[in-house]
């Protein structure tokens, strides 16, 4: 186990690949309510965040285990895919939520089909 990449830590001494890895995760909820519609459901909206928190967390394992010649874990994956999934989540509700920002980025790109209202021949 002494070759697993190590992956982005949120810690006490923070590196710059640490903290572009947490930018991107606060972003995460944000996107999810640009590519969505307000009609999706909330479970959706949750599972799309969890595939994006997991592919952003492959693609750094990927990046970090390519430059380090070191052998790609998964168990480090999935874990770090929990951690950030779990960030994103609280930002979602404990910052971005009461304070608009997702209703915000919910209205901006993607939107419901407004309901035509078709009049009746005479």
């Amino acid at each position: 186990m002494s070759d697993v990449p190590s992956l982005p830590v949120y810690g006490f001494a923070p590196n710059l690949g640490g903290l572009l890895s947490l930018a991107i995760t606060i972003v995460l909820p944000i996107l999810v309510g640009l590519v969505t519609r307000r009609s999706t459901s909330a479970g959706a909206k949750a599972v799309l965040l969890l595939a994006l928190a997991a592919v952003k967390t492959v693609l750094e394992a990927w990046l970090q285990a390519e430059n380090t010649s070191a052998t790609f874990e998964w168990v480090a994956v999935v874990y770090t895919t929990a951690i950030n999934f779990g960030i994103a989540v609280a930002l979602h509700f404990g910052l971005f939520k009461p304070t608009g920002v997702a209703e915000a980025a919910q209205n901006t790109a993607v939107k419901d089909r407004s309901a035509t209202v078709t009049k009746p021949a005479v």
